[in-house]
């Protein structure tokens, strides 16, 4: 593997026009197609296998009046004084609902004085709005025009406020990106300490998203991708394609510090760094692509999408980074000495990565427990874990949505923010009366529930054997006691005593499926990602011992990282620093998203530390001196790639929204936690302590497994053999005595 990624490097540095004229083509041929192709489809939210996935096909079928999955918006008045029953203020309703029903692709607007949805103090009313197509297929000139009439609406005397899904999102811009990227320029500036060698990392990742973007919008028709598939794609595509031009450019200045020429320090620079970007790609499109396990069909295609922009990260910094390095020639390096000690007869300091990994392998026992320990106490929050889906109650109280939902809260109940909706099929061909004798069977089953505010009356399909009815908890949406009632009102007596099949949907009702199908998801695709990462991981490094101590330390991190995560966002620990206003259960999508990310951006830096020690292992270094070679070559370029993937994810914090908070409070601690106490400290400890015994494979496994040379051992065998470096040295006399990368 080694031998031919050399050959590539050397090829793509020596043919550097034709290689970067093949990526220009590439990328303005993509450019040509995606403004060619046709419009994304809308985001497939539905959820297979779900119970309310199942009882909304139904109603499609039954009452294909109610467009059951089609946007609605719940628009909310207030009267500040008297009642909303006075003359003027009705009169006031009474236009709304009509320039409601009057805006695009609106099929429908509920009248609140025809169906009594006014509370019982007459301060509050509401009126349902419903759309003929789905949110995602939802137009912007409708969201505009529900806007508009709601503002209109609005008096000194008279609040209207609006929710739901029909309600346009917040834009918060591109600001997080921009500064993310603006760190990590900074960040690569002081790595390299050269401007051009820091710009390169940057040039090539947004060339890779570039690509992988537009790409994407080629196939997203033919392929059926929602119109959000690039929002996980670009942000993995940026953290890798940074990751490995920045290793792969690393390598190559350390190559010319070592004194070879520029083609030899590029394929040197790929067959070796290249190597492990290779690998460390695999690991990341492993478990982007396990994600389909899952069964969610924007789940599946986010993860695919990601995958594919890691795939072309790889390519660039196998083909793309030494075909510019060739532009850039010496000027891009070697890097510089490190500063000498002012006296001349004193020797220079050791880096601080040198000094980190001198301390923890001459205290490897004591640092393991200590570090080990201060994860554990940082998990201890996940035992208490709760998920749930963002509804309206988790957005800023600046927002129309939050402020409708206090308004329903306030003048109705806070179960009426989360209605569930109850489909009563009778059994057999019979299309009489029993559907309806079922479904009042039900609805009084159902009434004298505590955890029950109201029922509706059954309501009849044409046909006769569905009937549907609303169910409107006593408690908030995103409540244990809602989620309890959900799973109380399956429970099968309930279809045994009214002789029916029963269906409980509705956004809370989907929102609990959804959060069970991702919490039973989570342990099939973690043993996926690690069990196949494992065995990869067991031909890179020819070992048992390194990839499962890998594997429990990237299980230490997510477990760290879901702990913070608890205890900010649910608990409200340090919420008045991080702007958590309304703590409450942690998204669903969080675990199972944490797992995939981390765990690719976990074995990037296992890779890029670990195989410096193989590689300095065998050419014969002691094990416990491999362990502070493998930090002097690579413990400051680690250190500066976690510190832009931190950054990064970070800059979210930012948001509104705060879905995009916990995300990037997430991922920005379990990286975290990963780089800088897991991989920089327990793995040089357990390493230390496990001695030789860590780089042995049983013999039987040693024959099976395939040698893939990630380390270049073949290379450096290859140059002893004829290659002579400036100065008349054998290549790797010199082995590292590189300070700082």
């Amino acid at each position: 593997m080694a031998t031919l990624l050399s050959r590539l490097g050397r090829f793509s540095f020596r043919r550097r026009r034709l290689v970067a004229l093949l990526w220009l083509a590439l990328l303005v041929g993509a450019a040509v197609l995606a403004g060619r192709a046709p419009a994304a489809p809308p985001n497939d939210f539905s959820m297979p296998g779900t119970e309310a996935q199942q009882a909304y096909d139904l109603l499609e079928k039954s009452f294909p009046e109610l467009n059951a999955d089609g946007a609605a918006a719940r628009v909310v008045f207030r009267a500040e004084d008297g009642r909303v029953t006075d003359a003027g203020t009705r009169g006031a309703i009474e236009d709304t609902v009509r320039a409601l029903g009057e805006a695009p692709q609106v099929v429908r607007v509920t009248d609140p004085f025809a169906t009594r949805s006014v509370s019982e103090d007459g301060s509050t009313a509401y009126a349902q709005v419903s759309y003929a197509v789905s949110a995602a297929e939802l137009e912007e000139d409708s969201r505009t025009a529900l806007q508009e009439t709601v503002e209109r609406a609005a008096s000194p005397g008279l609040s209207v406020e609006a929710g739901g899904n029909a309600v346009g999102a917040m834009t918060g811009g591109h600001s997080s990106e921009a500064v993310g990227l603006a760190v990590a320029a900074v960040v690569l500036v002081v790595t390299f300490g050269s401007l051009l060698a820091a710009g390169l990392p940057l040039l090539t990742a947004l060339l890779g998203v570039g690509v992988g973007a537009l790409a994407i919008k080629v196939l997203a028709a033919p392929l059926g991708l929602g119109a959000t598939t690039t929002s996980l794609a670009v942000m993995i595509g940026l953290a890798v394609g940074i990751d490995y031009a920045l290793f792969v450019v690393s390598r190559y200045r350390a190559e010319l510090a070592r004194g070879r020429d520029g083609a030899r320090a590029a394929g040197h620079a790929v067959g070796t760094a290249g190597s492990a970007v290779v690998f460390a790609g695999l690991t990341v499109v492993i478990a982007l692509a396990g994600l389909s396990v899952v069964g969610i069909p924007m789940l599946t295609q986010m993860g695919l999408a990601a995958a594919g922009t890691v795939v072309l990260a790889v390519l660039i910094a196998v083909t793309l980074v030494p075909a510019l390095l060739g532009f850039c020639g010496r000027r891009i390096g070697p890097a510089r000495p490190r500063r000498r000690a002012r006296r001349t007869d004193r020797v220079a300091r050791p880096a601080m990565g040198v000094r980190w990994a001198r301390f923890v392998v001459r205290r490897p026992l004591a640092v393991l427990l200590g570090g080990a320990a201060l994860l554990g106490v940082v998990a201890l929050p996940a035992a208490s874990l709760e998920m749930g889906l963002p509804g309206d109650d988790s957005k800023p109280v600046s927002t129309t949505q939050r402020r409708a939902y206090d308004l329903i809260a306030d003048g109705f109940g806070p179960g009426y923010n989360g209605p569930l909706t109850v489909v009563v099929q009778a059994d057999g061909g019979d299309t009489g009366d029993s559907a309806a004798r079922a479904a009042e069977e039900v609805a009084g089953r159902i009434d004298g529930r505590d955890d029950v505010g109201a029922v509706g009356p059954p309501r009849l399909s044409a046909s006769g054997d569905t009937a549907v009815l609303n169910v409107v908890p006593a408690a908030s949406p995103g409540s244990t006691e809602t989620a309890g009632l959900v799973h109380a009102l399956r429970d099968p007596e309930l279809e045994r005593a009214s002789d029916a099949r029963v269906l409980v949907t509705g956004t809370t009702a989907m929102n609990a499926d959804v959060s069970q199908k991702l919490s039973d998801a989570l342990v099939p695709y973690l043993a996926l990602v690690v069990g196949l990462a494992f065995l990869l991981l067991i031909a890179v490094f020819r070992s048992l011992l390194v990839p499962l101590k890998a594997a429990l330390g990237f299980l230490l991190s997510v477990l760290a990282g879901l702990g913070a995560v608890v205890a900010v966002f649910q608990w409200g620990r340090l919420g008045s620093v991080l702007g958590v206003t309304e703590p409450g259960p942690i998204v669903s999508i969080m675990p199972i998203f944490m797992v995939g990310v981390v765990f690719g951006l976990a074995m990037d830096y296992e890779v890029f530390l670990v195989t410096r020690m193989r590689e300095a292992y065998v050419h014969g270094r002691s094990p416990r001196e491999s362990v502070v070679s493998g930090f002097e070559h690579s413990a400051r370029v680690v250190t500066a790639a976690a510190v832009v993937m931190v950054s990064v994810f970070a800059a979210f914090l930012g948001s509104e929204e705060q879905i995009l908070k916990t995300i990037g409070f997430g991922l920005a601690a379990a990286v975290l936690f990963d780089a800088f106490v897991v991989r920089m400290t327990l793995v040089p400890a357990v390493l230390a302590l496990l001695g030789r015994s860590a780089w042995r494979l049983p013999r039987w496994l040693d024959r099976l497994v395939p040698d893939l040379d990630i380390k270049g051992e073949r290379l450096e065998r290859g140059a002893h053999g004829g290659e002579t470096e400036a100065g008349g040295e054998a290549v790797g006399a010199a082995a590292g005595h590189l300070s700082g990368n």
